[in-house]
Formats: C-alpha cells, structure tokens, sequence
C-alpha cells in the first residue's frame, strides 16, 4: 500500500530554482534511498516532508489524502520523522538515555503533570524493548557514542508513532561495525511495515538497504532503479557525467620524504609507528572509529603530543606545542566537523566564503593590522573558479552552501598558501560524489606537498590514495596500495 505520494513538487528561494517536478512513493514496509548531489534538491523534499518549507507548487498524498504540515511537530503528529545527520540536537549532557528517549512526550498535554523517574524508565523501557535496542536507561546522553545516539533519535521517532522514517545521512560518523549495526535496525523497522526514505552518498549503504533508489539533478528526476542496483548508471545520473572522466589519474613517483615517523606511540602502551610521506603523495588511513586515525593527525597539528619516538618535517625535528607552530612550519589540517572546526557561527562577521579563506591567514596577510576586503575577495572568486564552488559570489555565507561547497571552501582555504603538509579528517563527510571528485582533484594537484587522510570509509580511501593504510588500536596493521587505473586493492600487506 503506498504510503507516501509526492507529484510534481516545485519550490523555488527567490532565482534559485531548488525543486522543479520532483515525484516520489513509497509504499508501506519499503526502503527508498535517495540520491543526488548537493544542491540537487534532497534536503529541500526533506524540509517540505518536515513542515519546515512549503511547495509553491504540486501535491503530497499521506495515506490517500492530502498532506499539509506547517512545522516538524505537525509532521511528526502525523507519523512523519527525520532523523537528522548531527545528533546534536537529540539530546545533551546530563540527560539520561531514557528522558531523551521520552523527551518529546514531556511537553506532549495529554502526559501527567507530574512524570516520576520509575514511569519514565518504564516507557523508556517499553520503546526500546519493541525497537530491539539495548541501551543503558541510566546513562547520561552526553556519555554516549554517535552510533548509540542514532539509536535514542531512532527510538524517539517510534515513541512518536513514526509511520514515515526519513533518515538523513546516519552513518557520516559511524565506523562499518556501527554503521552494520543500524543496517540491521533499519531492515527490522522496514519489516514491521515502516516507510523508510533514506539519504546517503554512501553507495555500501545503499546497496545494502535500498529497495529502490531515486536519483535527483537540479531538482528533478533523472533515474531510478530497482534492485539490485546499478550503482555506475545511479551515480553517472547522479553528476551528470561518466564516471571514469571523475577518477583521478596517479602518480607513478614521489619527491623526497617530507613527513618521517620513527617508531612514534599516539599512547605509551601503543606499537610504534613508523612512516614516510613524500612530496606529491596522499596517503590515507582507515579503520574503526576510536582506531587512532584522528589522534594521530591531531598529533600532528599541535593538539597532542607523542608518547615516544620521533617525527621528521623535511629531515628537521617536528615536535609542534601548538597549532600556531604546525601552521608556522606549513602543516595545515581540516577537522573532522567543519561546522565547528572550521566554520564561524551564522551571522557572525567572517562567516562569508572569502572571510573563511582569510581567517588563518590574516597576520601574514594583514601584518599592519588594516584589512583590505580586495585581497579576501580575490583569493574568494579564485577558490570559486579553482574548486567549482556553487555559490552567487565570495561574500556569500558559507551556511548557504550544501555540504560539498562547504568543504570545498574549507580545503581553498588551504589552497591560498603554501603548504607542506595537508591533513584532512574525515573530509567527504557529507559530501556528494560530485563534489568529492572535485575536492580529490584539487588534493592531487600538489606535487610539492604530502597529504595524509583519515576516513573510516575504505572505499573512500581506496578511491583518492596512493597508499591506504590500515590502523587498529593506535597501531598501523596493513597496506593496500592502489592501481592508477580502476581503484582496485592489492593484497593487504603487513
């Protein structure tokens, strides 16, 4: 039975045509993955199904009958909950795992005045129980990991009566065992007759949930596919292009060493590391969350310190005290979560395109004090032009940016000086296959700097590395080398 109906959505921000005739359906007990790149229209649908915009024009069906919803609590009282990326919102510290289960319920008129603890542990219980989650009730929210905090923004969407679950990237943050994990939680609800719209660049994902897949360009359809399905012709809808025009070449030699690690422990119990990173080369590593990825770049940048051994930046001792000392010495990096790494905060002065480029750089730049706003904007119509950044101009707010654009402007930021070092956490998180091939073409680029990556998704790696290493509890435990021509792994090494 459909459950879901939607006709023709069209919804236009003054030019900017964001859907035109977007159609969609989903039936009861069905997953439906959505894709598209950024700017395709997919957190639009989204906001539209959530009450947050409204169509200018076409027709939404909810169960046979017209739907209208002027906010998400009007959505979501009609069986219809989103699940955003960032679980920022599903909670916060010092709130236990069973009140933010609940926590919707506690403003809903029809509860008692009065909730006693033993109540709500009760419902909590009882919620949880029918999801078949197993979370600690008494734990405090701020102690739990992404995957677990997924589950309590999951588990209050069925205390809700969710009839429609429309999941917004869930696994961006999670590592393969956790992302396996709400694989298995997703096929559960869908078995239990849920709808499930769900919205991932991850092809893995899809190809592991998706009934069907709808693709969006520009804010229409462009292809849709049954399964199994045809992730090539999918993705090639997707950008508009073949794929193999997107995949960069490699190169086949490297210039001297400019990063040597000699037998350095991320912890005074860890195995020693021991690495090279040549000019030119991008190496990257893998592995579960909590595997050491992230401490080792921190490591690098200033933010932690070795526990032993010795680190080499072009044959001289590195041992950065700060970030201001790795910035000074020409190692640069991109953390994980941009919006609060590297981005200033919506409507504060600096948070434009060119004024994010600048930031790092204004004592070198600006050295009397005085800022000239030409030399921001040019550096900001370049990293336009050089990374393909979608936006009206460089005093554009990076908040209006999609995902893609945004880090596009956080690697240009990087690109406007001379680098040695290049390290990036995590950075196609919430970026689309289209962006992301812009944003490995401009890594490639530099034969006079080393990039080191960390991504907890393999194919991620395996498609912009030279080498892949592979670490597991703050030790590297393999190598996979990549081919130049089809990405394909050679034999893990030890």
């Amino acid at each position: 039975m459909t459950l879901l109906d939607i006709q023709n959505l069209s919804l236009a921000f003054g030019s900017t045509q964001a859907l035109a005739g977007a159609s969609l359906t989903i039936d009861r007990g069905e997953i439906v993955a959505l894709m598209g790149a950024n700017g395709a229209g997919k957190s639009t649908l989204v906001k539209i199904l959530s009450g947050l915009h409204r169509a200018d024009s076409g027709r939404i069906l909810w169960n046979g009958n017209d739907y209208r919803a002027d906010s998400p609590a009007a959505a979501s009282a009609q069986g219809i909950i989103t699940v955003h990326q960032s679980t920022d919102v599903v909670g916060v510290a010092g709130l236990s795992v069973a009140d933010a289960v609940l926590l919707n319920q506690f403003v809903d008129r029809r509860q008692p005045f009065f909730l006693s603890k033993r109540s709500v542990r009760r419902q909590a219980a009882a919620v949880l129980a029918e999801a078949g989650f197993d979370l600690p009730l008494d734990r405090d929210f701020g102690d739990l990991g992404t995957a677990d905090r997924q589950m309590v923004a999951i588990a209050r969407a069925l205390s809700n009566k969710a009839q429609l679950l429309i999941l917004d990237e869930p696994t961006a943050s999670l590592s393969a065992r956790e992302a396996g994990r709400l694989y298995d939680i997703v096929r559960r609800l869908r078995d239990r007759g849920l709808g499930i719209l769900y919205i991932s660049h991850r092809t893995a994902d899809l190809d592991a949930l998706a009934d069907r897949v709808v693709v969006l360009r520009g804010g229409r359809n462009v292809g849709a596919f049954a399964r199994p399905v045809d992730f090539d012709a999918a993705i090639e809808a997707m950008i508009g292009r073949p794929m193999t025009a997107a995949r960069p070449h490699r190169r086949d030699q490297f210039g001297r060493a400019v990063l040597e690690l000699q037998g350095a422990r991320l912890l005074s119990d860890s195995p020693p590391i021991d690495l090279q990173l040549h000019a030119g080369e991008v190496v990257a590593i893998t592995g579960v969350l909590g595997a050491g990825k992230s401490r080792l770049l921190s490591t690098l940048f200033g933010l932690e310190r070795f526990a032993a051994g010795n680190a080499l930046l072009d044959g001289t001792v590195f041992r950065p005290a700060s970030p201001a000392d790795a910035l000074a010495r020409g190692v640069v990096m991109a953390a994980a979560d941009r919006h609060r790494s590297s981005l200033m905060p919506p409507d504060w002065p600096g948070e434009s395109i060119a004024a994010t480029i600048s930031l790092p750089h204004l004592k070198k730049w600006y050295p009397s004090g005085f800022l000239f706003k030409g030399r921001e904007t040019r550096e900001g119509e370049k990293a336009i032009r050089r990374l393909g950044i979608k936006a009206p101009g460089p005093k554009a707010s990076v908040w209006s940016l999609s995902g893609g654009n945004q880090q596009k402007t956080v690697l240009a930021r990087w690109e406007a000086e001379p680098s040695r070092l290049l390290l990036l956490d995590e950075p196609f998180q919430g970026v689309d296959v289209g962006a992301r091939q812009d944003i490995i073409a401009a890594i490639r680029a530099h034969a006079d700097r080393a990039t080191l990556i960390a991504t907890s998704d393999p194919e991620e790696a395996l498609e912009v590395a030279d080498r892949v290493l592979v670490m597991e509890r703050h030790a590297l435990k393999a190598v996979a080398r990549t081919t130049a021509a089809d990405r394909q792994k050679e034999e893990y090494v030890p």
